[in-house]
């Protein structure tokens, strides 16, 4: 499983350790992530099937954890 230092945190993101939270990554980060256009991430959230999301005025972050939790909820029956 992949850990959070994995994760594309671009490097003008504040380390997450610097105040104890976790990083969160935008929508660009988490699109490069996963492999898909920014457009399906947000077509995802208008249909309620994505990652949960905070919203900061306009900018929507994904906690890394959540991220994960999403992410696992997704595989496919072996």
């Amino acid at each position: 499983m992949n850990t959070h230092e994995d994760l594309p945190i671009s490097s003008a993101t504040m380390p997450a350790d610097a105040f104890g939270l976790e990083p969160l990554l935008d929508v660009t980060e988490l699109a490069a992530y996963l492999g898909v256009p920014v457009s399906t991430l947000y077509d995802w959230r208008t249909r309620g099937k994505g990652p949960a999301a905070y919203r900061f005025g306009k900018h929507l972050k994904f906690a890394v954890s959540d991220v994960r939790a999403w992410v696992a909820e997704q595989r496919e029956p072996a």
